[in-house]
């Protein structure tokens, strides 16, 4: 059964459908950099998944650098779903209880900015690397801790709360996986610029990406954090990084 906040998370994903593929800025990149990271080894064929597939960026890419091969995009957002080529074989199906029921075991799981909207991110990707067939690949990418530092930063200097979403830490997401079956990891960082803190935030909102279990801030709070957010003396813009976590792994 669904608790109201995954519902919630669903609603958002779902309102944000129809504009998600152009305002998805930092999602791609990533799509293309975990497709052609699997596209440089030896994957076996057989049933692959994207897991969180949105409107289908990542299944996409591994389906172009894999012309004979198709993707089973699985996501709990109806709406986005309805995106996906109508030759695609798509899947509804709430991650947050646990896998789907294949008849057999994966060859590649792949994930990009999904798990950090799962209950126990660790838990789960330890789920899925299990779940793959003997020589099988997971490659994910996640937002993971010490995301946002000129948010955290603002709050602190305006002492209000910071109501951006917690990820789990680089540590905790590579432990889960031994060295030995760890193939690629990098700690990536995008940083997006804006002249104005809102339109920052506000691309949260476009991608339906603005759920977060903490209680909003009033007006009068966010005008205080806007107002301590730091802006760049020299392009005179205000910034947001990410650290994005990459990994593929083999079992």
């Amino acid at each position: 059964m669904k608790t109201s906040w995954q519902n919630h998370i669903i609603k958002n994903f779902d309102e944000a459908s129809s504009r998600y593929n152009k305002e998805a800025t930092l999602q791609m990149p990533f799509a293309k950099l975990l497709a052609l990271e699997c596209s440089q080894r030896t994957i076996p064929t057989g049933l692959w998944v994207d897991l969180g597939s949105g409107t289908g960026f990542l299944a996409n890419e591994l389906e172009r650098l894999h012309p004979n091969q198709a993707v089973i995009r699985v996501d709990s957002s109806p709406k986005m779903l309805e995106q996906h080529p109508s030759e695609s074989e798509t899947l509804l199906f709430d991650l947050n209880s646990g896998l789907p029921q294949w008849i057999g075991p994966p060859t590649l799981i792949a994930s990009n900015f999904v798990l950090h909207w799962i209950n126990k991110p660790e838990k789960k990707l330890e789920e899925w690397f299990h779940a793959l067939a003997p020589g099988g690949c997971i490659a994910i990418a996640i937002p993971v801790e010490g995301s946002f530092p000129e948010w955290h930063k603002a709050a602190k200097k305006a002492g209000v709360a910071c109501t951006a979403m917690q990820f789990p830490s680089k540590d905790s997401i590579l432990k889960v996986i031994t060295n030995e079956q760890i193939k690629f990891q990098r700690l990536e960082r995008f940083t997006q610029e804006s002249p104005k803190v809102t339109s920052l935030l506000k691309t949260f909102v476009k991608i339906g990406g603005q759920s977060s279990p903490q209680q909003s801030l009033s007006i009068t709070q966010w005008r205080k954090l806007e107002n301590a957010w730091e802006i760049s003396q020299k392009t005179h813009v205000y910034k947001l990084t990410w650290f994005i976590q990459v990994l593929i792994a083999q079992k």
